[in-house]
């Protein structure tokens, strides 16, 4: 499985943080339980941190409403014996 971060942004306004919660809730505990919220910093996102088979099984993970607006995020670690194969892929 592979690690990928999902940001999930929504507009400044009370209501759309409480329309965004509440597709989150009726999406089932398992996507709010994984979710962290900016939004009482000024930053209206919603990120999720979330282990997939690939890039489009965590897009499925966004609840229907926010998919086309979601950003997803493949994660990597740095390790030494890594880092060629890490460096390799970033200059392409």
């Amino acid at each position: 499985m592979e690690r990928y971060l999902i940001e999930i942004p929504h507009e400044a306004e009370v209501q759309a943080c409480a329309r965004v919660v509440r597709v989150f809730l009726a999406s089932g505990s398992h996507v709010l339980t994984h979710a962290d919220w900016g939004c009482l910093d000024g930053v209206h996102t919603a990120w999720l941190s979330v282990e997939a088979e690939s890039k489009e099984a965590a897009r499925y993970m966004v609840p229907p409403a926010f998919r086309a607006s979601a950003t997803i995020i493949g994660l990597n670690k740095f390790t030494m014996e890594r880092l060629e194969d890490i460096m390799s892929r970033h200059e392409k």
